[in-house]
């Protein structure tokens, strides 16, 4: 059973107000990765307050860099299953886990960023591991 959507409704506006563009169906999702250019950032939202609550301002942080991807979009599990199970398909050799983030390069995954690898960690931890993995996989853009 899907959590409540007003529930998670400040968990989705934390990330559609800095411009990550949600995934709700799976129609959403198999459109966004049948465009295989450049990168894309696939976040899976969640609302473990544990992991999500620096996953969240994390990526905040890192979209503050000068390199980032092309695209990043979000799917939400326990919300949107269905797009969810779509986007982690894309993923299938890595366990599930949410909050996560997986970084597509030219339709490859290129790096992803487990539960496991938030858990215990700051905002800032997070954002400094996805500015590494934009500055290996992303081009920079221009100011």
């Amino acid at each position: 059973m899907p959590y409540s959507p007003l529930m998670v409704k400040p968990m989705r506006e934390e990330l559609t107000s800095i411009g990550v563009q949600e995934l709700r169906t799976t129609e959403d999702v198999e459109q966004l990765m049948d465009d295989k250019d450049g990168t894309t950032l696939v976040f899976v939202n969640s609302v473990c307050g544990c992991a999500a609550g620096m996953a969240r301002p994390g990526l905040r942080q890192a979209l503050e860099s000068s390199v980032r991807p092309d695209r990043v979009v979000s799917v939400f599990a326990g919300q949107d299953l269905e797009a969810t199970a779509r986007a982690r398909s894309y993923f299938a050799d890595v366990p599930p886990s949410s909050p996560s983030m997986a970084l597509f390069k030219e339709g490859e995954l290129a790096w992803f960023l487990p539960r496991h690898r938030i858990e215990g960690r700051d905002a800032m931890q997070v954002a400094d591991d996805l500015i590494s993995a934009f500055e290996q996989h992303c081009a920079a853009t221009v100011s």
